[in-house]
């Protein structure tokens, strides 16, 4: 998925939304930072942790 927002179009009836969207866009990573990066490290600490847990039950059944 891309963040990619090439604006309103030529036509557009809201010529002050394209600038609303980007400052609620602006604010949000602002606030909350870029979550995608986090995001990435908190699930690849989670399936490693799982990992872990199914490797010990193996070890441990054997």
């Amino acid at each position: 998925m891309s963040d990619f927002n090439p604006g309103p179009p030529a036509n557009s009836t809201d010529p002050g939304g394209h600038k609303a969207n980007h400052d609620v866009n602006a604010h949000h990573y602002h606030t909350q930072g870029a979550s995608g990066f986090w995001r990435q490290v908190t699930n690849l600490l989670i399936i490693v942790g799982i990992v872990a847990v199914v490797i010990l039950i193996v070890r441990w059944v054997n």
